[in-house]
């Protein structure tokens, strides 16, 4: 027996998103995006984002995403605002830094994970605007769920871009799991994003069932722009991209990234009632598809050599459920819980 709890990342592919790839795969089609379903997965995002004028970059990793949305957003004196636990700033290599030009990365604190507008206004108040001994902060940049399982709710966005646009600060958002947000809150995308105050999305899709494939999502023509050649010059402008596209457009089609995160939430709050009813303590707020938990080493050692699968990270275990996680999955684990605290 194996259950996978380590990541989502490490889930199969939906069967659908496989489908849609093996349909692509069929006769010729323009390249660099200029093909048929490049185009429809354009249409398909102004619909689910209810935008008219939205616009998508295909790219191959959520890195790529995040750095090359952020490098068209700040000019080259500009920095990065963001909550100290964010992805982009522990996690990413500093791909951003890279992409960028060198843009500098600052982390603010807030409890949960999220970014406190208290923490945002002060900050934004200490900068000596206008003084180039001084770094600008141009953009911020949320990450809802965090790498903590802790989502935004859209009100929680609007007011903080309300605060970043006082300085005139654009606005990212980070959504490797956005549709575990989505379903989370109950907000529509739209009122998670542009109808909040952000700029430019990183939509996840990988850590939900497709294969290579994350988009950046531009609800402005400005950095859109420039992402046509940011994407060129970073080697994100795949010859093939119709089979990118047919993933993202699968994804999007039916409810499937949506239908796909519900699964991975469901089988999480089933975990999440499980460990709590056996005693285990859960150290974040369970909003998405992660609980982060106070695991004593025996008892971890007892699930690992049972067959269940997750990291141990920071004196802590981490488990993340999936697409493709189901309820017998859960009720095992929590069978061999129960055994390995008697």
């Amino acid at each position: 027996m194996t259950i996978e709890l380590r990541s989502d990342n490490a889930a199969a592919v939906s069967p659908a998103i496989l489908e849609a790839m093996a349909a692509a795969n069929s006769g010729s089609a323009l390249a660099y995006g200029g093909d048929e379903v490049t185009a429809a997965l354009e249409e398909r995002v102004r619909e689910v984002f209810e935008h008219p004028r939205a616009r998508v970059f295909p790219v191959m990793s959520g890195t790529a995403a995040n750095a090359l949305s952020l490098s068209a957003l700040p000019p080259p004196w500009g920095s990065v605002v963001c909550h100290e636990s964010a992805h982009i700033l522990t996690s990413e290599g500093g791909a951003t830094s890279l992409l960028a030009g060198g843009a500098v990365m600052t982390g603010l604190a807030g409890e949960g994970y999220k970014m406190a507008p208290e923490a945002l206004q002060a900050h934004l108040d200490g900068v000596r605007w206008g003084d180039p001994h001084h770094s600008q902060p141009a953009v911020l940049s949320l990450t809802s769920p965090s790498d903590y399982g802790t989502a935004y709710s859209a009100a929680e966005i609007s007011e903080l871009t309300g605060i970043a646009k006082t300085r005139d600060l654009r606005v990212h958002l980070d959504g490797a799991r956005f549709a575990n947000g989505v379903v989370a809150t109950g907000a529509s995308a739209a009122d998670l994003t542009w109808r909040a105050g952000v700029d430019v999305l990183s939509l996840g899709a990988t850590k939900n069932g497709a294969l290579s494939a994350e988009a950046i999502v531009c609800f402005s023509d400005s950095p859109a722009d420039e992402l046509v050649y940011r994407t060129k010059r970073s080697g994100h402008v795949t010859s093939k991209m119709r089979f990118q596209s047919a993933q993202l457009l699968a994804y999007l089609t039916d409810d499937l990234w949506l239908r796909n995160a519900r699964n991975a939430n469901d089988r999480m709050a089933e975990l999440a009632a499980g460990l709590e009813a056996a005693g285990v303590r859960i150290t974040n707020s369970v909003d998405a598809n992660l609980a982060w938990v106070n695991l004593p080493d025996e008892t971890a050692d007892r699930l690992e050599a049972a067959g269940v699968l997750f990291y141990r990270l920071g004196g802590q275990v981490r488990f993340v459920t999936s697409w493709e996680t189901t309820p017998e999955d859960i009720d095992t684990v929590l069978a061999v819980l129960r055994d390995a605290l008697s």
